[in-house]
């Protein structure tokens, strides 16, 4: 995963994601480097348009704005909101952490 998330730190930046910044940039962070890894991912994101499959994934849309006027009864429970609104995040977490590592193989 170290990997992934050193070529989405370099495409940030707005720098290439070739073998050469991948390898500064994980032993700038202490890693071991594995040359074969980063090859296949270099590979793998060669056709790859990053800005487009970060729009397309359905974790990263807007989630739907809520009705203005909402009803007395769901006022009266904000705890169980609360609750909820914090299940539904860390779904949604966990499933971008899933959609970027089957983007990123």
């Amino acid at each position: 995963m170290e990997y992934v998330y050193a070529a989405m730190l370099l495409h940030k930046a707005g720098k290439e994601i070739n073998e050469k910044n991948l390898t500064q940039v994980l032993t700038a962070a202490g890693l071991n480097v594995d040359a074969v890894r980063i090859k296949a991912l270099v590979s793998s994101l060669a056709e790859v348009d990053i800005d487009e499959a970060i729009k397309s994934a359905p974790t990263m849309m807007a989630a739907p704005a809520a009705p203005a006027a909402a009803a007395p009864a769901e006022k009266a429970k904000p705890e169980e909101e609360k609750k909820k609104k914090e299940e539904e995040e860390k779904a949604k977490e966990e499933a971008a952490l899933e959609g970027l590592g089957a983007l990123f193989g």
